[in-house]
């Protein structure tokens, strides 16, 4: 379901709610939502308790983890720069060599991994990361083979780098998924400045954006700007902020998570051609050390623009995201898994028919910054913390 600003009815909601002592806290802004499902949805506790696994620590903010097939472990990235293989038994292997140099400064580094849907046959692998180029670094996601003995990779290919360059280390977005089509979803930042912000909306960037890409980087003739001039014929939707999370849903759908400034976190269901705002429209306002006060135009609604499907204020900081899917925590099945580094833990949402929010639960809130999370077959999950020294961990039922 679509709702833009010509059909939105404002409803104004409680501002706070409680479970098991989790209540939602004061407010940054006081937009109201656009419709009752967009905004602190029914807090709920599930009759479960959560059994938490450590497979692995001391690694450096580990960033994105992908699950190899036939019980053989993980492979996980540390922002330094180093991917590892880490096998069911918590052995952590040395890093993984072969791997691009990466600009490994504030937020850039080596970030998300995923496996190509034919891994068993091809050994292809997935990696997004902070690019040094030209003039700075830039978001850029690049395949390469993984060997047989796990040590090394080759023939690092790039699918996509971002363009412009730019100087700020922030903001990289980078995640990447394969859609139903076999193409790639990769997302990117907007690189946080005030000067570079605005590019989010400019069809010859690719900042702030949602990218489309065939498994080797081509162009897909359906993609909404093809043809287009002045238009980068990769892009899929605008108007983004910085996209962390991003996952397909058991009908096909893409979902993403993206962090807002003060208040504003977003979850989205991009669509083909459409603008999602940033940074002229948001629920979120001026972070106070930046000097606090509205953003763009001072409103969350603009004709032209698309809503948020659900929005968080304050913000839940999101990193990874999953869909729900297996027998453990089957009542969790097609529900959102989000990942929060800020306040912490791990974030559920249950959907209706209709693809809104109807409950929320906050999840391991004492676990602290949770990069990613990672659904098992099983439907048992691994989360990443994301710390100098972080761990993964396996959840599963007490």
């Amino acid at each position: 379901m679509r709702h833009t600003a010509l059909t939105i009815a404002f409803v104004a909601l409680p501002l706070a709610a409680t479970a098991q002592g989790f209540t939602y806290g004061e407010r940054n802004t006081d937009f109201p939502p656009a419709f009752p499902e967009q905004f602190r949805a029914e807090l709920v506790s599930s009759d479960v308790s959560l059994k938490t696994e450590l497979l692995a620590g001391g690694l450096v903010h580990p960033w994105g983890i992908a699950t190899l097939p036939e019980g053989g472990g993980w492979l996980v990235t540390e922002r330094p720069g180093r991917l590892r293989h880490l096998g069911t038994n918590g052995t952590l292997s040395d890093p993984i060599s072969g791997t691009p140099e990466v600009v490994a400064a504030r937020q850039g580094g080596l970030l998300d991994v995923m496996l190509a849907p034919d891994f068993a046959d091809s050994r292809m692998i997935y990696v997004t990361y902070a690019k040094p180029v030209d003039g700075g670094s830039a978001t850029a996601a690049a395949r390469m083979m993984l060997a047989e003995d796990l040590a090394s990779v080759s023939g690092v290919e790039d699918i996509f780098v971002q363009t412009p360059a730019s100087q700020n280390p922030m903001h990289f977005g980078s995640r990447a998924v394969f859609l139903e089509d076999g193409t790639v979803a990769i997302t990117t930042g907007e690189h946080f400045s005030d000067e570079e912000r605005p590019f989010a909306q400019d069809l010859d960037k690719t900042y702030g954006k949602v990218i489309r890409v065939n498994a080797d980087g081509s162009t897909p003739d359906d993609n909404p700007f093809v043809g287009q001039d002045g238009a980068i014929d990769t892009i899929w939707s605008l108007g983004h902020r910085n996209i962390q999370g991003a996952a397909v849903d058991a009908s096909g759908t893409l979902w993403t998570i993206e962090h807002g400034p003060a208040g504003g976190d977003e979850l989205n269901r991009p669509e083909a051609g459409l603008n999602y705002g940033w940074p002229v429209i948001s629920y979120g306002e001026r972070y106070g050390f930046t000097g606090g006060g509205p953003i763009g135009s001072g409103e969350a609604v603009q004709d032209g623009m698309e809503q948020p499907v659900y929005f968080w204020d304050p913000v839940i900081a999101p990193g990874g995201m999953a869909f729900h899917a297996g027998e453990t925590f089957a009542d969790w099945n097609g529900d959102i898994l989000a990942s929060s580094l800020k306040p912490g833990g791990v974030v559920r949402l249950s959907l209706d028919a209709d693809g809104m929010v109807v409950e929320e639960e906050r999840l391991l809130r004492d676990i602290g910054r949770v990069r990613d999370i990672e659904v098992q077959p099983d439907g048992s999950f691994i989360i990443l913390t994301d710390f100098e020294n972080g761990s993964v961990f396996h959840v599963t039922p007490e």
